[in-house]
């Protein structure tokens, strides 16, 4: 018994990782593209081919199934293109239109389905059911993945183009209406492999997430692809194993639970983008800001006084910076640019330039 569950477990992990890197490859474009709600209007628009699918063979035909939501999916991104150019709809009007339609008419279908027998089948498309991934299904997935990936590799030039500058990429003579389809009939193939294990609810949250999170670390477009697809097939492992340690836990919601969490790790822990970067980013230009605000102080008074070695009392100072000025003071005094000075009844700390302090002040350090 153990070993039918390892041997499922494998099987399903490795389905998983490739159905990730693939969404994380193909998510990449979107992302940069700004059409995130493309992967979810063919995500739901998936669900009229697959229940089409299934009253058109009869039953539970897995074929039939995903040849139909890949034709609904595909024509479901077609149409967007087609409102956008034709009619001259705007972007998102386009596709809340194309998302609201499939999904009704899959909702529709669906209703009919259930009077039919062994309409139960069609639910593991609906939320995913990694147990109906078989291991004779795996070269069908990886073929068809590397078919995918080939493409891109063949594209990628000009891919990348109309990613970044699709006037740019029209201007050029390229087939930007041609590469925008290609790009559509990807993500829906990709969506199409996904189905089983995410869901057609789902599967674009796979899509999306290790995009979302490969964005955040880096700034060219191949690293970030590579990156994405590793988030995804980690991502993939994850919620394969930690679903296999609960009894009836489905994969696809962990698989999204692990994505969420990538994301979330890396908007906070990423270099320059990440929260936390940001965060440290601020408070050293508050710092720098405040630096310089009191060498301008204590350079302004030492002119004023003609005296270079000026000592200005810390109240005035403070009165300058609108804050109290002794935490900047210290630092200060720590590099060496100013030195404390006590005189007088007046036994308050006065602060003075240094001679590195006077340069520091006119820029000449």
């Amino acid at each position: 018994m153990s070993f039918d569950i390892s041997h499922t477990l494998v099987t399903v992990a490795m389905a998983a990782a490739l159905i990730g890197a693939l969404a994380g490859v193909l998510g990449s474009f979107l992302v940069l593209r700004g059409q995130s709600l493309l992967g979810d209007v063919i995500s739901h628009a998936a669900l009229p081919g697959v229940v089409g699918g299934f009253l058109i063979a009869g039953g539970r035909s897995f074929a039939a199934i995903l040849l139909g939501a890949l034709a609904a999916g595909a024509l479901a991104g077609l149409s967007v293109q087609g409102l956008r150019r034709v009619a001259g709809v705007k972007p998102d009007a386009a596709l809340g239109v194309v998302l609201s339609l499939f999904f009704a008419a899959g909702v529709v279908l669906y209703s009919l389905a259930q009077a039919r027998p062994g309409a139960a089948g069609v639910e593991v498309f609906l939320y995913g059911q990694a147990a109906s991934v078989l291991r004779t299904d795996l070269p069908l997935m990886a073929g068809v993945a590397l078919a995918v990936l080939a493409v891109i590799a063949a594209l990628w030039k000009e891919f990348q183009f109309v990613s970044f500058d699709p006037q740019g990429a029209r201007a050029a003579g390229l087939p930007v209406d041609a590469l925008e389809t290609a790009l559509s009939v990807l993500v829906a193939i990709a969506i199409v492999l996904g189905l089983a294990l995410a869901g057609v609810v789902l599967m674009v949250a796979m899509l999306i997430a290790p995009a979302v999170a490969a964005r955040q670390w880096v700034d060219r477009l191949a690293p970030m692809v590579i990156l994405a697809a590793l988030f995804g097939a980690g991502s993939g492992v994850v919620g394969a194993a930690l679903s296999a340690m609960g009894d009836g836990v489905a994969t696809g919601p962990v698989m999204v639970l692990a994505a969420t969490v990538v994301v979330a790790l890396s908007l906070v822990l990423a270099p320059g983008r990440g929260a936390l970067a940001q965060a440290l980013a601020r408070v050293t230009a508050r710092r720098r800001l405040q630096r310089r605000q009191v060498l301008d102080a204590l350079r302004g008074l030492s002119v004023e006084h003609g005296n270079p070695g000026h000592r200005s009392e810390e109240a005035m100072i403070d009165t300058y910076l609108g804050a109290s000025a002794r935490p900047v003071l210290e630092r200060l005094e720590g590099e060496g640019l100013i030195r404390r000075d006590v005189h007088g009844p007046d036994r308050r700390p006065h602060w003075a330039l240094t001679a590195r302090g006077q340069q520091a002040a006119e820029g000449r350090e």
